[in-house]
């Protein structure tokens, strides 16, 4: 029984460091590979009870192993030049679908990444070169996220850009600091134009007329829309003439159907263009009451001093960017930043529990528990990085290490069975 036990231990031994060798091997194969997660293998004793303890009898037990893979093991960031090669810092996966299950037009499951290098295809869809499609969540044309439910999947859709899309924005609010000549007499004109960008990114034109009324304190404004070729705005300007505010705006008062002047924000609300033409409505901040900031009466000069605008005319894609909180962001060449997409993290109470699969990708199990998904950088959630890349968490001096061991505990099980062979020969002998 003892002898016989010895050679059950032995051979128990060898299965184990097989298995040892197997994940050392697996290891040390993908040290290279981009979000590859170490594993490991773990031995059990077994005990074999025959005859108890006292009685100079013993009976071996062996060994037997456990295999994990220590998917909560971050690796290193490596810096890389495709904006779209993205990792997390931090706890969290990046939920990934399969593009064959897209052509075949199923189901579509979700996986997740700590790391991947996304790459727009034929069709502009974000996939990686072995063909796990990004997924995310639609963003509005007004940068809101819709509410999706974040325990499921279903609002989750593949990434797809469109290389060839362009895009404008409208002007929709105009700074205007003007400095009016307290000197001009009455019946002076000055005039102004400011361009600005309609709905469909033409380049447009207000023409604004400053004319002195016999109020030396007193300046009447209209505004032309070269869109309409139409008056959308009329108003007298009174100026303060006191020692404490002189030149500052005093009142604004509409003239006819004028929209009316805002002293709370200092602005005019006018309706740029009219039915069926491209413009939109417009904030026209002249600063407010009393403030030195806005339009000004002082000296002898006509000086347009703050006119800004915001607005763009019509750019091509030119970048894409995936900034902290997960947003996918497209650049334009006319300086236009516009978010496309959010990309959530997907956490689960026990990451070693995900079900290792193919190109560093997991599925949710039992063991895993549930996924909820966040915003990155919300919650337990690390950040999204961009140019980076998760490097494999493998220590090869430390596989080394433990590939010699697992020679040597081998060569040693194996002596056992063969030190095991030749007693039972011996034991044959003596028979004869």
């Amino acid at each position: 029984m003892t002898i016989s036990s010895a050679l059950n231990a032995g051979v128990t031994g060898l299965k184990a460091n097989a298995v040892r060798l197997a994940t050392i091997s697996d290891n040390i194969a993908n040290s290279a590979t981009f979000g590859y997660k170490r594993a490991g293998a773990d031995f059990h004793s077994m005990v074999v009870n025959a005859g108890g303890s006292g009685t100079g009898a013993y009976s071996a037990g062996g060994v037997r192993t456990t295999t994990h893979r220590l998917i909560d093991e971050r690796g290193a960031l490596t810096a890389s030049t495709n904006a779209t090669d993205i990792a997390v810092s931090g706890r969290g996966f990046i939920p990934v679908t399969s593009a064959a299950s897209m052509r075949a037009g199923g189901p579509l499951p979700m996986m997740l990444m700590t790391s991947g290098s996304f790459r727009a295809d034929a069709e502009g869809y974000l996939r990686t070169a072995t063909g796990e499609v990004l997924m995310g969540w639609p963003v509005n044309p007004d940068g809101t996220v819709p509410p999706f439910a974040r325990d499921s999947s279903t609002g989750l859709t593949p990434v797809q850009i469109n290389p060839n899309e362009f895009i404008s924005e409208p002007t929709q609010n105009i700074q205007l600091g003007v400095n009016l000549p307290s000197t001009a007499a009455a019946g002076t004109d000055q005039f102004l134009s400011i361009e600005y960008y309609g709905n469909l990114g033409n380049p447009e034109r207000l023409d604004v007329t400053f004319t002195k009324t016999a109020n030396p304190n007193e300046w009447s404004m209209g505004i032309v829309d070269s869109l309409s070729g139409a008056s959308i705005g009329e108003y007298v300007l009174e100026f303060s003439p006191s020692a404490a505010t002189g030149g500052t705006l005093a009142s604004v008062t509409p003239v006819g159907a004028s929209p009316a002047y805002d002293s709370i924000t200092g602005t005019l609300p006018l309706a740029v263009g009219a039915p069926p033409a491209t413009g939109g409505p417009m904030n026209i901040n002249i600063g407010q009451l009393l403030d030195p900031a806005g339009m000004s009466q002082l000296g002898d000069d006509f000086a347009p001093g703050t006119i800004t605008k915001d607005g763009a005319p019509v750019g091509s894609l030119t970048q894409l960017e995936v900034d902290e909180n997960g947003f996918l962001v497209a650049l334009y060449d006319v300086g236009v930043t516009r978010k496309l997409y959010q990309i959530p993290l997907a956490d689960v109470p026990n990451p070693n529990g995900l079900q290792a699969m193919d190109n560093q990708t997991y599925r949710v199990t039992n063991q895993s528990g549930g996924f909820f998904l966040w915003d990155a950088g919300a919650g337990p959630t690390g950040a999204i990085e961009g140019y980076v890349r998760e490097e494999s968490t493998t220590d090869v001096a430390q596989e080394l290490t433990q590939l010699i061991q697992t020679q040597r505990a081998y060569s040693s099980n194996a002596k056992v069975i063969q030190t095991v062979d030749e007693m039972l020969q011996e034991t044959t002998n003596i028979k004869r």
